[in-house]
This record gives structure tokens, sequence and C-alpha cells, in this order.
């Protein structure tokens, strides 16, 4: 046992009585009550001078170079005139804590800077303290949602889960701040995010761009009387990729069976035919230039699915209608059932694709924040709890200053 030694700049309200190593990588640090402060009160603050009981808590410190540092620290439940009996207010130890609040700061600049799993192998703690810790951090920095500067809006998707069970974003297209993330994406489930904007603000969002998803679509017409839908050019050439010339690669690379060689060529060639001709490699281009010149119908959709990219590029409304017309008369004769019935859905969202020429929309914006939610979710191998990691998405997009 040692002489107390006055340790305020650490421990405000307490003094140093002993230490003590309980292994090779666990120093314990015993502390006892500065007896020339009074006691304060948890929850006023008041200054009290009569103690009820003492009980002894064991609390984690930061880190002393390897070694982890645990306090023993008597705390007295006092009485307080106003608020009864309650435990004494700690400075620098939050109330019903087991941390200090040096280290909650440590871990919560790590917290920025790497994954849950790795800060609690670093510092030993239990990923739901880590978990809890980061929480409390998100509800306390996240802005919360700007929607005086609403007048454009960004809707998408993203996969939650394994299993097809997805989630919706919305994103204010000027700010760029995430404005509403939740689970799910029927009309029900994004009711809840119009609901959150109110009518006043509904009323004043002049486009919204979004996949060709009809729930989506439904809704903006249900709660924004003056918005217009602005399909995005990325999801409907995806769509194209995936229903017409996937399809009819495949279809002619059955057609081909009793030729083996030309067959895996064609069978090979579907990265080729759905890449952007600018991000081939010479040799890519060659390649693909070489299938066209042989292949008719593969050259028939690769020609339709640049064409179609022009309808987005329309200088006005006019035009893209004029546009629409020429790539529909093109796909109904190219005689090709996957093209003929892709161009036949397609009509029934030409004027969210025509309104582009009027608002330059896109859900780029979305595909560069859905990837990193890809990083954030493979940071933490996946999330359990789901309002934290929307809580992360937030914190990850709080959108640009005025």
């Amino acid at each position: 046992m040692h002489d107390a030694i006055d340790v305020a700049g650490f421990w405000a309200g307490f003094r140093l009585i002993e230490t003590r190593s309980l292994s090779a990588t666990h120093l314990l640090v015993r502390l006892e009550p500065d007896e020339r402060t009074d006691p304060r009160c948890g929850r006023c603050l008041a200054p009290c001078g009569l103690v009820h009981d003492r009980s002894v808590r064991r609390v984690r410190e930061r880190d002393l170079f390897d070694q982890q540092v645990w306090l023993e620290v008597p705390l007295r439940r006092v009485v307080c005139l106003a608020c009864g009996v309650s435990t004494e207010h700690v400075p620098w130890l939050p109330a019903r804590s087991r941390l200090t609040a040096r280290l909650i700061a440590h871990v919560e600049v790590l917290l920025r800077l790497l994954p849950l799993l790795h800060i609690s192998q670093l510092t030993g703690l239990h990923w739901h303290t880590l978990r809890a810790i980061d929480a409390r951090r998100l509800a306390r920095e996240v802005p919360p949602p700007d929607l005086s500067r609403v007048r454009r809006l960004v809707m998408d998707e993203f996969a939650l889960f394994k299993g097809h069970r997805y989630a919706t974003v919305a994103i204010c297209a000027d700010t760029r701040q995430v404005l509403w993330v939740g689970e799910g994406r029927s009309r029900k489930e994004i009711r809840p995010f119009f609901e959150m904007l109110g009518p006043a603000v509904c009323a004043h969002i002049e486009a919204v761009a979004m996949d060709m998803n009809t729930a989506f679509d439904l809704e903006v017409k249900a709660h924004c009387p003056h918005a217009r839908v602005v399909y995005d050019l990325f999801h409907v050439l995806a769509k194209f990729g995936r229903e017409v010339v996937d399809r009819v690669r495949v279809d002619q690379a059955h057609a081909l069976k009793a030729d083996p060689a030309a067959r895996r060529v064609i069978k090979r060639s579907r990265w080729l035919l759905l890449r952007h001709r600018g991000n081939l490699t010479g040799e890519q281009a060659l390649k693909l230039d070489d299938l066209l010149a042989v292949n008719a119908p593969l050259m028939t959709v690769y020609l339709l699915k640049t064409q179609l990219k022009e309808l987005w590029y329309a200088p006005n409304e006019q035009q893209a209608q004029l546009r629409w017309y020429e790539w529909q008369q093109l796909a109904l004769q190219s005689g090709l059932k996957p093209v003929v019935a892709f161009a036949k859905r397609l009509s029934g969202y030409v004027e969210g694709i025509v309104a582009s020429a009027i608002y330059r929309l896109n859900t780029s914006v979305l595909e560069g924040i859905n990837h990193r939610i890809k990083v954030i979710k493979r940071m933490a191998y996946g999330y359990r709890d789901t309002d934290y990691f929307f809580l992360k998405i937030k914190a990850a997009f709080p959108g640009k200053a005025r």
C-alpha cells in the first residue's frame, strides 16, 4: 500500500492509492474519493454532503502501451435534496458505464477508420459494446435531413441481405444528402419517406430519378403532384443487357451446337457485349468487331443498345420523342423476340425517359453511394442491426454545405 497520489488531471475527484499487475497484459489501478471535494448529484449536479452508501465498480481505462488498464472506482450514492438518492456524478465516467470517457473517445476515433472486428481484436472490447458506442456517436453526429432545399430526388434500392431482401435509399440530388433509408422496396414500405417529407415539401418536388420500379413511380405520383418521373439510363441499359443481349447471345450459342469453336466464342463474349466500348482494350475491341461481323443478331442488339443510350442525350423533349419512335421501329422490325418484347414493355415508360431531356437527373450518384454501401457492409462483414447500418449510411453522406 502506498500513500494516496493526487491524480486530478486524470481522474478528477479521486486519488490513486495503489497500482498492481493482474497479468502480463492487465494493470489494475485502485482509486479512492478525494475527500476535499463534495460529491455531486448524478442528476442535477448539485453538491451533496450526505452519502447514502458506497459500491466499487471496475471500469476499463484507455490502454497504457501494451497493457489494458482497469480501474477500481468506489462510487458513492448520495442523498440529494431535490432528486433523492442517486449515484454521484463522475465527469470522466459516463453514467452506468464500465468504460471511461477517455477510452470511449479513443474508440470513436478508431470507429471512423477501422471495422468493428479489427477494433475488437485491437482493444479486447466485445463488438456489441463497440456497436453501442458507435450507434450513440452516429445518433449524435448525423445531421437531420435538410428538407428546405429538396427540389429533386433520386431513389434507388440496394441488397440488404442475401435472399432478395432489399432496402431503399432516397437522396437529395442537389445537396447529395441521404434523406432517408428504409427496409423494403414496396409502396407500403417506402411510403413513410413521403410522409416524413410532408405535403408542403412534396408539393415543391420537381423531378425524381429512379429505375423502372412501379412502386416508386406510383408513390411519387400519389404524393408529389408536380413531380416528373425520370428513368435512369444505367438501369434501363442494364435491363436491356440482361433481358435482350444475354438472351440473344444464349440463343445464338445454342444454334451453333454443331460448331463447338464458334459456340465457345459466343458463350465467352458476354462482357464484350455488355461493357461500354470505351472501356475495352484494343485487343478486346478487335475481338468484339470480329464477333459482330460474323453474327448478324448480335450485331443488331449491340447497335440497338448503343442507339438506346441516345434517348437520354436528346436536346429537348420533341427530339427525345423522335429518337424513341425511331428506336422502337427498329426494335420491332428486328424480328428478334427478346428485342420485340423489350420494346413493347419499354413503351409504357416512355414519359419517364423523355423527361430526361428536361431534367438531367440520373442515379449515377446513387450508384456511387451503392458502391460505398457495399464497402461499409463488407467492412463490418454484414450488419445484424439495420437501424445501425442505416445510420452508418447517413453518416457517410451528410450532404454538401450551403
